[in-house]
Order: C-alpha cells, then structure tokens, then sequence
C-alpha cells in the first residue's frame, strides 16, 4: 500500500519552473531512493513533500490523506521528519538539546527514543553535553538523523546523508538508515552516491530536469546501463 503518492507535481522558484510533473510512489516500509544530477529537482521534490515548499500544480498524498500546502510544523505531527542536505543542526545549542528540539511536537522528550537514538550513535552519548557546531560532519549527520528520530516518524526524508562524508562514516550512516528502516520506518532518501543509494533502496526513481524519466528496483537499476555510465562513471563501450 502506498503511504505517499506523489502526483505530476510542478514546484516553481519565481518564473523558473524546477519540477516538471513528477510523479512517484513509496509503499508502507519501503527505502526509495530519488537519483539525479545537481539541479534534477531531487532535493525540491522533498522539500515539496516535507511542506518547505507548496506545489502549483499536482498532489501529495500520505496515508490517504492530501497534503500539499500543508505547513512543515504540521506535517511533523502527520510523522513526517525531514534531514535536509547540509544537517542544519543548531550549532550552539548541546547534543541533548538539539535531541530535545527534534521531540517539539510532543510535551517533552520521550527517553525511551532518546536512549534508542544513544544506541544508534553512540558518540552522540559520549558527547552529550558539547555544542553541535563543534562536531564533525559524520557527528553532526549523526545528530541529525536522531534529531529526526526523536519526533517518531513514521515517513523519514533523509537529503544527501552521505554528502561530505569519509567512506568509513558513509557505510555507518547507511548501515543504520537501514536499521531504521527494518525497525519499520519507511525511508525517502536523495542521494548522489548512487551505489549505496540503490543497494541500500527497494527501489528508485531518477529524475532529469524535474521529471521521473526511469524507475526500477534498485538491483536493477545497478545493473543499468545508463545509470552506470550517468551515475557511477563507468565507460560501458569498454
């Protein structure tokens, strides 16, 4: 069953057009993985969906339920938790009290969650007390999934999680977005590193200049030609 349908939406930025009609589906449970290059309209499809951006044309639907011109503040409370490309932590604030902001919809922080996030990184744990400004990228990625975490998704939009990332952090980060998802939240993850996108997703979409132009599973779309000569730089006339 499909928990968010995405309907030939157009998103604009003044007179610039940035999504052409695309149209998608994620089933209940699924990791779907959105594929492109910079400018395709990946990171805008989220942000369309998470209620940062309203569509002018189309619509989103999750659980049944329209929600295009919805704000952000009550999307969250439908369980739709976005981590946006760049983390965007709040940099002066602790570790604990960027957990804390992430559980605002609830009338405070649920514990059990918050030693549920300590398991899945623990350096957050270790760390609980210093500002978010002073981590690392992988630290702050980190915080940021459990910031997102806190407010219980039940669909969670992850934009470039391994953007800037050393191999050894990409392959944990990645590791527990799977994790997560086998603990039954479903997953909507933009990603330029293809290959960890698609073995990680049951499926994926590639966009080309705002519109879905290929889907498959994310074995097959491994296997394609034209995603390994797009997107993983190999010369398939070799």
């Amino acid at each position: 069953m499909a928990l968010l349908e995405v309907d030939t939406i157009e998103v604009r930025y003044g007179a610039i057009k940035a999504l052409h009609g695309g149209s998608f589906t994620v089933d209940e449970g699924e990791i779907v993985a959105l594929l492109g290059a910079n400018g395709a309209g990946k990171t805008t499809t989220q942000r369309a969906i998470s209620g940062m951006l309203t569509p002018s044309a189309g619509e989103i639907r999750y659980d049944g339920q329209r929600i295009d011109g919805i704000p952000a503040h009550r999307l969250i409370h439908l369980g739709i938790c976005h981590v946006p490309e760049g983390r965007r932590v709040f940099p002066r604030m602790t570790i604990a009290e960027n957990l804390e902001m992430g559980a605002f919809r609830f009338k405070k922080a649920d514990e059990a969650v918050m030693e549920h996030v300590f398991e899945l990184f623990p350096r957050l744990r270790e760390r609980i007390k210093q500002q978010a400004g002073t981590l690392s990228g992988g630290e702050q990625q980190m915080l940021a999934i459990g910031r997102a975490l806190m407010g219980k998704p039940r669909l969670l939009l992850l934009d470039e999680p391994s953007m800037g990332l050393a191999p050894l952090i990409v392959k944990q980060i990645f590791d527990i977005i799977k994790e997560i998802n086998n603990e039954g939240v479903t997953v909507l993850v933009v990603e330029q590193n293809a290959t960890q996108a698609l073995n990680l997703a049951n499926r994926g979409y590639v966009l080309e200049t705002g519109e879905v132009v290929l889907t498959g599973t994310g074995k097959d779309l491994l296997a394609d030609d034209r995603i390994r000569a797009a997107y993983l730089g190999e010369d398939i006339a070799s």
